[in-house]
């Protein structure tokens, strides 16, 4: 299996999962065990020249979220697995305190 990020690791010490459907477009951090199914099923997504990533969080239009061994988030361009990813979040923090504004928006 593709090395598991640290940032990933010390994320999945402390939540099992994230559900936030009203926070913008939606907001999922997936099980730790639907993490390893997907990458079972689907393998590791491969970004650039970038170390092998796995997808850990979606939203609800469909797009998916990838934490590579670098530590970046890259989130893809369409609702696939297999199209392109752009950076997202420079961390898991950065990709955390993101979300953390959004909920925090006045609606």
């Amino acid at each position: 299996m593709t090395p598991t990020p640290s940032d990933l690791t010390t994320l999945y010490r402390v939540l099992g999962e994230v559900s936030l459907p009203d926070v913008g477009n939606g907001y999922f951090i997936h099980r730790s065990s639907t993490v390893a199914e997907h990458f079972r099923q689907y393998g590791p997504v491969q970004i650039n020249d970038e170390p092998p990533a796995l997808v850990f969080a979606s939203d609800g239009g469909g797009h998916l979220f990838a934490v590579t061994g670098s530590g970046r988030v890259w989130r893809s361009t369409t609702a696939s697995w297999f199209h392109d990813f752009e950076v997202d979040a420079a961390s898991i923090q950065e990709f955390l305190e993101h979300i953390g504004r959004r909920v925090a928006e006045p609606n």
